[in-house]
């Protein structure tokens, strides 16, 4: 119901002085307009527009705006992004005709393109990151693994590359200030496009204006997820929130003056004390008053009994075409209310357009971009309010049937889709091809009223959730919006009743598919935030499995189960459930399960006992080079876990002393995969490839293997552990180096390796980077020797504590090794020997306990703990652990082939010198 614009002077004086900010020169803001529904934030940004339009300077400013849906806007992926870039583009056509005409319009058949389309054709090289994240998601999906956080840097390039193309659009024209009404009903991959965007506001000649309807803003659902991002970004001081309240007294005069002109002036007095200003009561009293009633006002009971007294007045049936309509949406099709109704069309037309002239409850308005080709006309409530009031007008059985036969109508009717089979929604999925190939917004509609539908739609609800939920991940890696599809189908199939065969098979499909997609989240956290349980999931799926009794479903949910026992309890009951999975993978002469259970529980095996883990992975190596069953190279399942197996047996060779084979292993492997298309393991290939170079004093090498990756995931973009792994690495290497330039300079890397680590959090790599801060520290103050040593050698303590309590409780025993190492190294540069002794024997005491671990240096621990032992007085003791250190170098270098590799791995590596020499413990 629009209640006119008057008034709200703070709110206009705060937009103009945005205005003049960007189009002065002095950059842009961002500020969000909050209140609850009804208070007059639409009415304030279309008079904002419009005086903007009207300024005197024709071109010295432009405002492009865009609205989000309220049924549909959370799951309509970057929906108002791909608008302001369309009007931002068309905007751009006028200056040059041609550029986007072509891929704006309608294809012959009427469907409209889809977002990803219409971004790759708007963002440079967008396309092409969109289709390689659509092979890694496929990939990843399908073998229910990738490289811990491999997708997450596609849905973050890309949000990056569309700022930078939303930005350079901006800079072409004037200055612009952006509008978006009811954020609160945007989609995820928009949110995280607007939070790439406001961070790049200041200097830019752009400011952003959000308004923000607050009444779901602290319940369950995307409102409360809306909410809690308006609140950090204005912690974060990237915008400003300002609260629109009621009309103050001055407003309501002019508004009462503007609709009646001759209304006594008490009438305005009255009711702004009986209604706080709320716009839309004002506007309902205003519409209910008439001269006779001078300056008499009543208040409504409810804003429900003026729309009952209202529907009061209309027949019974076209009340009834009224509820159908508020059921299908605020919006709502002629076409869809006579199907739901089963009345003529024409008849429900006339109806319908009689009830818009006569009573004020629904207005004319154009169709979708979606449905424009529908034979149909289209309306939409004059308010929210109002449409919740009159959808209220029925009862729960109602609500249900309605939306199932409207679901029904918009999927039989739609000039995009083939007709579905008889009694689909009741028993069967829906027919998925033909309504795959509509419009995201028309399956967005029918999924809602599916979901809506009652026990009758469950499986069609399911179904459609599903296919919505891959396609989300997959077309446009929205990877939050297809996670609230998988939960959708949860929550429908265990809704299902258990005699329902395919029950469990759809819930272990959409169990298996939901933490594959926050894999790289719960990796590093028990559970995504605001998420289910991934274990209780995991542990649910695993049973479900088990009753369906498919061997390959109840290998693949063994084989999950020990991943999430992994994060949430543990190395240890991981382990027994991974070789649970090699064991039921052998019953069953599943050679792709058994192989990819092996490389799996080789690999996690091998942080318990190096040797198993090589055994694991050396036997998964024979399979996959005997069983032709496994020489399928297109099979995205087999191809990652070869991948995985061959550069984890490669490091595990190289933790376990056999420097040459590993570096032949990795070089190979490295090798094959640049020839890949996807190359989405190649960084973690070459982080392991510069640990041996480095490992072997080859450190130009480790060098150029780092930077190689890193340039890699700079084309990729977004945020990534094994990027900020990689860059720790690089720390490492330059904070050696004789150039003052190239070890201050590892000191910046590594802040921003350890900025992007806390980012991204995953827990296997979370304290070996802070291992590496602190130890790059402790080594600066050696090399660097400036004033602030001293800071460096506290914060390098700092870390190493952190470290130490925080191991003993994940269970990550390698680097709580060498974090107790570090801090003994640590204490001795503070002098506190008493100290350093202490925890160089307890570095010592675990390594002893558990034997030699991977990405541990056994000779480093027992090396450094000998120094601090010396330094103490227990010259015996130290002595005893140099020999032992001393040992194992030897062992090493016996095990490299070639002369020149042994000579350099025992004179340019200035551990093992130190080793040999004895340095620092004495005779």
């Amino acid at each position: 119901m629009r209640t006119g614009f008057v008034d709200r002077v703070e709110h206009m004086v705060e937009l103009r002085s945005l205005l003049a900010d960007v189009t002065e020169g002095r950059g842009g803001r961002a500020i969000v307009v909050d209140s609850v529904s009804g208070m007059g934030k639409s009415a304030l940004l279309r008079a904002f527009e419009a005086e903007a339009a009207a300024l005197p300077e024709p071109g010295a400013c432009r405002v492009v705006s865009a609205r989000c849906h309220p049924a549909i806007g959370s799951g309509l992926r970057y929906g108002p992004v791909v608008d302001l870039l369309v009007r931002l583009a068309q905007d751009r056509e006028v200056k040059q005709p041609g550029v986007f005409r072509r891929m704006l319009k309608l294809t012959g058949q009427g469907v409209v393109r889809s977002a990803p389309e219409v971004l790759s054709a708007i963002v440079p090289g967008l396309g092409a990151l969109f289709a390689l994240g659509k092979e890694v998601t496929e990939a990843s999906l399908a073998s229910g693994s990738m490289p811990f956080d491999s997708l997450l840097p596609f849905q973050q390039g890309a949000a990056v590359q569309i700022v930078e193309a939303l930005l350079d659009l901006v800079r072409q024209g004037p200055p612009t200030v952006v509008l978006i009404d009811d954020v609160q009903h945007s989609d995820p991959s928009s949110l995280l496009v607007l939070d790439q965007l406001l961070r790049r506001l200041p200097g830019e000649p752009l400011a952003v204006v959000l308004s923000h309807t607050t009444d779901g803003a602290y319940g369950d659902g995307p409102g409360s997820m809306v909410e809690e991002l308006l609140h950090r970004w204005a912690r974060e001081g990237l915008l400003r929130r300002h609260a629109l309240a009621g009309l103050p007294h001055e407003a309501v005069t002019e508004l009462v003056h503007s609709r009646h002109p001759d209304a006594p002036p008490a009438l305005s007095e009255q009711l702004s004390r009986l209604t706080s200003g709320h716009a839309i009561f004002v506007t309902l009293c205003l519409d209910e008053w008439s001269p006779g009633d001078g300056a008499r006002v009543e208040l409504p009971a409810s804003l429900a009994r003026v729309v009952e007294d209202r529907l009061g007045t209309l027949s019974e049936q076209d009340r009834e075409l009224l509820v159908i309509g508020a059921t299908q949406g605020e919006t709502f099709f002629s076409r869809t209310v006579a199907a739901a109704k089963g009345a003529p069309h024409d008849e429900v037309m006339e109806r319908l357009r009689r009830i818009a002239v006569r009573h004020r409850l629904i207005l004319p308005e154009t169709l979708p971009r979606w449905a424009r080709l529908e034979a149909s006309d289209c309306y939409r409530f004059e308010h929210r309010a109002l449409w919740g009031v009159v959808y209220a007008q029925q009862s729960a059985q109602q609500m249900r049937s309605r939306h199932a036969r409207i679901a029904t109508a918009l999927t039989t009717g739609s000039v995009n889709t083939g007709p579905v089979g008889a009694g689909a929604l009741g028993s069967g999925p829906l027919n998925a091809g033909p309504l795959n190939a509509a419009p995201l917004e028309r399956r967005l509609e029918i999924a809602q009223h599916l979901r809506r539908g009652g026990s009758e739609c469950l499986v069609a609800s399911a179904d459609i959730h599903y296919e919505l939920a891959r396609d989300a991940a997959v077309e446009g890696l929205s990877f939050a919006e297809a996670e609230l599809h998988c939960e959708e189908v949860i929550d429908a199939v265990r809704n299902l009743p258990e005699y329902e065969e395919s029950r469990d098979r759809r819930f272990v499909e959409a169990v298996e598919l939901l933490l594959a997609l926050t894999e790289m989240r719960w990796r590093g956290r028990h559970q995504p935030a605001g998420g289910p349980d991934i274990d209780a999931l995991a542990a649910e799926a695993e049973e479900a499995a088990a009753r369906y009794g498919t061997p390959e479903l109840v290998i693949r949910t063994t084989l999950l189960r020990g991943k999430t026992l992994l994060v949430t309890q543990g190395l240890v009951p991981s382990l027994a459930k991974l070789r649970s999975a090699v064991e039921l993978a052998e019953q069953h002469d599943d050679p792709v399960a058994l192989f990819v259970a092996r490389v799996e529980y080789g690999r996690q095996v091998s942080k318990r006992r190096l040797a198993d883990g090589l055994a694991q992975l050396r036997e998964a190596e024979r399979l996959y080079a005997s069983d032709p069953r496994l020489g399928d190279s297109r099979d995205p399942v087999l191809q990652h876990a070869r991948n995985l197996g061959e550069m984890q047996l490669g490091i595990t060779l190289f933790d376990s002393g056999h420097l040459s084979e590993a570096l032949t292993r990795l070089r190979r492997c490295v090798e094959r995969l640049r020839d890949e298309p996807l190359k989405a393991e190649l960084p973690m290939a070459l982080n392991y490839l510069a640990q041996v170079y480095t490992g072997l004093g080859a450190y130009g090498d480790a060098e150029a293997a780092l930077r190689e990756a890193l340039d890699f995931e700079a084309d990729r973009g977004g945020d990534s552990g094994w990027h900020a792994y990689n860059v720790a690495l690089l720390a490492r290497l330059l904070v050696q180096q004789p150039e003052r330039e190239q070890r201050a300079q590892a000191l910046e890397l590594i802040a921003e390796a350890w900025a992007e680590t806390e980012r991204t959090w995953l827990a296997n790599l979370v304290p070996i980077v802070r291992n590496l801060y602190a130890e790059i520290l402790l080594l600066a103050t050696g090399v660097l020797a400036t004033r602030g040593s001293g800071e460096f050698l506290d914060q390098a303590a700092r870390l190493a504590v952190t470290t130490c309590v925080e191991t003993r409780r994940s269970g990550m025993i390698r680097s709580e090794i060498a974090a107790h190492s570090l801090r003994s190294r640590i204490l001795l540069r503070q002098g506190d020997t008493a100290a350093a002794q202490e925890q160089a024997r307890e570095a010592v005491r675990i390594l002893d306990e558990v034997g030699d671990m991977p990405a541990l240096r056994t000779e480093e621990v027992r090396y450094h703990s000998a120094v601090a032992l010396a330094a103490a007085g227990a010259q015996e003791e130290a002595r005893a652990l140099l020999e032992q250190a001393r040992r194992e170098v030897s062992r090493k270098a016996g095990l490299v082939a070639d002369d020149s590799l042994r000579d350099r791995f025992l004179t340019e590596v200035p551990l093992n010198r130190s080793i040999t020499e004895g340095e620092g413990i004495g005779r």
